[in-house]
């Protein structure tokens, strides 16, 4: 703290510049903040998902239907905790371009399965007992108004009634909290059995099964055991973990962990130049007053410290500012609704502290090193 002073002064001896050159800064750590902070939050959901569910598909695509038959044949196979099944139906409500997560379940299985959905008892048996009933999330509940007792339209692009209306109408029997499965997870359930009756086309199959297994460690044999079931059969299965599932449809938006990288890795590239450019320009632009410092008694190695320092300061200070603007924006409403509730790892501002103290270092180092070099008499003399 002894020579801040000269520190500060240097790094603000030309304003202008040092004003950009913190806002790329910035922007580049709040680029790395975003992207690694998403990042970092997809693998640490991935790794707390559920090991001992499973979801059984059919092998040649996730929407296409599978008989509701081989829900009695997977509850048989041995280590099968409870089967519950979704059928996609697409809906929405007033507008088509809001489309609510609605699927057609038996929710007295589907509870035992998702063990960490809140919801009463008395709910369920209200969902059991009104063939047009349905379930709805507190919070999709809330942001249209609803209430336990209306009567609701929802809209599908996918399914025609018998009546030859895409518009369905349901009663809201209870509404659940599935906030521990994120914001991304179904909050709209409609009887299954009422669903298959009332379509045109498509009676009798659903999309998903979900397992839910006695013993995690058995997963895999149990997936094994329901997929060999209807091996050679009109639709054969595919079974996965949650995990498996999770990252399977990871992979549709392409290797995230990998495009992130590769952004923050490019921008990162380019602010090393960018701030080695102004370090070298400040020392060339102070090449006499370092040299009075060392006529003054400072020491060579004393000089190529500030000069480190000066870049160090510089850098921590705009990457602290990208690292907290991006944390406040996790914090932001509209990333909470797409991302559920997500918040910036603290690895994250700590591999960004790390990035900063490198950035510095290599892009001050060989400025501090000519300043260190500087000869007195040559410097003062302007050659």
């Amino acid at each position: 703290m002894k020579y801040f002073g000269l520190v500060w002064a240097g790094l603000w001896r030309k304003k202008t510049r040092t004003v950009f050159t913190m806002i790329s800064i910035v922007i580049a750590f709040l680029l790395f903040g975003l992207l690694q902070g998403i990042n970092q939050g997809f693998g640490t959901a991935m790794a707390n998902l559920d090991v001992d569910r499973l979801y059984v598909s059919a092998r040649t695509s996730m929407t296409d239907g599978m008989p509701i038959s081989y829900l009695s044949r997977i509850r048989s196979v041995p280590g099968v905790r409870a089967v519950s099944l979704w059928a996609y139906f697409g809906g929405y409500f007033q507008d088509a371009r809001k489309p609510i997560p609605a699927f057609a379940t038996d929710a007295v299985e589907l509870f035992r399965v998702y063990k960490e959905i809140k919801i009463k008892p008395e709910y369920i048996e209200a969902m059991a007992k009104t063939r047009t009933g349905v379930l709805v999330g507190e919070a999709l509940a809330a942001q249209y108004g609803w209430k336990i007792g209306d009567r609701i339209p929802i809209g599908t692009s996918i399914w025609t009634n018998k009546s030859g209306s895409n518009t369905w109408e349901f009663d809201i029997v209870g509404t659940f909290d599935a906030s521990a499965y994120g914001a991304g997870f179904p909050s709209f359930y409609l009887n299954w059995s009422y669903f298959d009756e009332a379509r045109q086309f498509g009676t009798g199959e659903t999309h998903y099964y979900i397992v839910s297994v006695q013993d995690p460690k058995q997963a895999e044999r149990v997936s094994r055991d329901i997929d060999a079931l209807f091996a050679n059969s009109s639709v054969e299965t595919r079974t996965q973990t949650e995990y498996a599932l999770a990252q399977s449809q990871l992979k549709q938006l392409g290797d995230i962990n990998f495009i992130a990288n590769a952004i923050v890795g490019a921008v990162l590239f380019t602010l090393l130049f960018l701030t080695a450019n102004t370090m070298m320009q400040s020392v060339r632009e102070r090449t006499s007053e370092l040299a009075v410092l060392k006529t003054l008694g400072f020491s060579d190695t004393k000089v190529l410290v500030l000069v480190l320092t000066e870049a160090l300061l510089l850098c921590l200070f705009a990457a602290g500012l990208g690292i907290a603007v991006a944390a406040l924006v996790f914090e932001s409403p509209a990333l909470q609704k797409l991302f559920g509730d997500f918040s910036m790892p603290a690895i994250v501002a700590t591999m960004g502290a790390g990035i900063a103290v490198l950035v510095a270092f290599v892009s001050g180092f060989p400025p501090a090193w000519r300043a260190r070099q500087l000869n007195i008499v040559d410097a003062l003399a302007g050659r």
